[in-house]
């Protein structure tokens, strides 16, 4: 496995992350009008934290890349106890089924269960949010060949706190594109749509199926939406001429920037490598380091 690209998934999506945690849930106009276009990492802004600072997306990626090293294996248990124990440091971003998923957990719900009865009680519209792929890619490292594997650890990582098949066939989708994407795939999205459309939503599948193709939707949402969310960032991360280009394009979308320039991150940074990401945004990163050494032991894991 290329370690550059290797490096590059993790290192990208704190990148994405970070850039966009200070503009979150403002439109593309007020960040136009604000920033011009944001290209730094800025201090303040929507939840007033320094510069650089990461978010649930990153905090959450290092929960199941912690695990992933320490248990030598892909254990949902293990990772539903540390996002309980990360949610007990009281962090200032968490979204809404995440929270109610790890309120389940703390209340003796087994990590089978809480997203479920979390999916079961959600009405449509707020049942399917981006909150489990944000923080998957991790699990691409270590299970980069083993595509059965992969798609069932990515939908197992995703029903701890987004047990709806939107969300759980988002993972898959993500993190087989990126594991194409480190075996240098000519066609990544597409080798990945066609591993998993059997069982994945329709819906899911057809807001993907033009971007395989290479095609542009005319509108892309940056809602926290999963589809939306997958839509969007698979775009910038896939059709980008650089690493920068696509997390600062995610970012200048609007709406939801940390999450969804993190995704782009992710994809970008399996496409171009750790190497090609900014060194500005790198050395504002305070977890870069940590981030560095477990993609090292990930690819050891299994």
């Amino acid at each position: 496995m290329d370690s550059d690209r290797a490096r590059g998934i993790l290192l990208g999506l704190a990148c994405g992350d970070a850039l966009g945690r200070p503009v979150e849930f403002k439109s593309a106009s007020k960040i136009s009008a604000e920033h011009g276009r944001l290209d730094e990492m800025i201090g303040h802004g929507t939840w007033n934290q320094p510069a650089g600072t990461i978010t649930d997306d990153t905090e959450q990626a290092l929960c199941i890349a912690r695990s992933l090293v320490e248990q030598q294996a892909f254990d949902p248990a293990d990772v539903a106890d540390r996002f309980v124990a990360w949610y007990d440091t009281g962090p200032f971003d968490i979204g809404g089924m995440t929270r109610r998923a790890l309120n389940r957990l703390k209340r003796g719900d087994s990590w089978g269960e809480a997203g479920q009865q979390v999916w079961e009680q959600s009405p449509e519209g707020q049942n399917a949010g981006n909150g489990s792929v944000m923080r998957c890619p991790p699990l691409a490292i270590p299970y980069a060949t083993d595509w059965d594997r992969l798609a069932t650890v990515s939908r197992q990582s995703s029903q701890i706190t987004h047990a709806d098949p939107r969300c759980t066939a988002g993972c898959a989708i993500l993190n087989l594109t990126v594991a194409g994407l480190l075996a240098d795939a000519d066609t990544p999205l597409q080798d990945a749509l066609d591993y998993v459309s059997t069982d994945a939503p329709d819906e899911l599948v057809t807001a993907l199926r033009p971007l395989a193709r290479g095609d542009s939707p005319d509108t892309l949402e940056t809602s926290g939406y999963v589809v939306h969310s997958l839509q969007t960032a698979l775009h910038d991360g896939l059709v980008a001429d650089s690493a920068e280009d696509a997390i600062v394009t995610a970012v200048n979308r609007g709406g939801d920037t940390d999450t969804i320039g993190a995704i782009a991150g992710a994809v970008a940074g399996a496409r171009f490598g750790a190497s090609q990401l900014p060194d500005r945004w790198l050395g504002a990163i305070d977890e870069v380091n940590e981030l560095e050494g477990l993609t090292t032991q990930l690819t050891n894991v299994g």
